[in-house]
């Protein structure tokens, strides 16, 4: 581990892809914790511990995913809801869902945010324009600007306090 580059106090690529991981496991983590009192109390007390394993198992690899391939992932709270819930009374699939898209939700605005800062392109942060096809654009952003010169227009200038 590399720690804090001392001379730009940037993270090193180790470091990002580490609290990235790390990250990604609190929010499977905090999900899991939400819902696992919810599992069928019907259930066995063995079928009860299987179903938590396999809730924890199917939180953390949607999770993973999200981290692994962020680009395409499309929908990933219905993935992981879909995936669930057969372990969780009819009752109670309401809250298990509205639990996992908040907690999917902010794991996506953490992904996203990581995407911005450049974390998953080698570090390389991109452009944040979006062209006329409506897609974000691919160059890299003038030294300590979020644009790229041909986007360098829509800079909201820099008002003296």
């Amino acid at each position: 581990m590399r720690g804090i580059n001392k001379v730009t106090g940037t993270l090193g690529m180790d470091d990002q892809a580490l609290h990235i991981q790390q990250s990604m496991y609190q929010y499977s983590r905090a999900i899991y914790r939400s819902i696992k009192d919810l599992i069928d109390p019907y259930a066995s007390q063995a079928d009860q511990i299987e179903y938590r394993r396999a809730v924890l198992e199917a939180c953390e690899q949607t999770m993973e995913r999200l981290a692994r391939d962020p680009q395409y992932f499309a929908k990933p709270e219905r993935s992981l809801f879909q995936d669930i819930r057969r372990y969780f009374p009819i009752t109670a699939q309401a809250q298990v869902a509205w639990t996992v898209t908040e907690g999917v939700t902010a794991a996506v605005a953490f992904i996203e945010d990581q995407i911005e800062a450049g974390a998953f392109d080698g570090g390389v942060p991109r452009c944040h324009a979006t062209t006329r096809k409506g897609k974000p654009c691919q160059r890299t952003p003038l030294p300590e600007r979020d644009y790229c010169p041909s986007h360098q227009h829509l800079e909201r200038s820099k008002v003296a306090a």
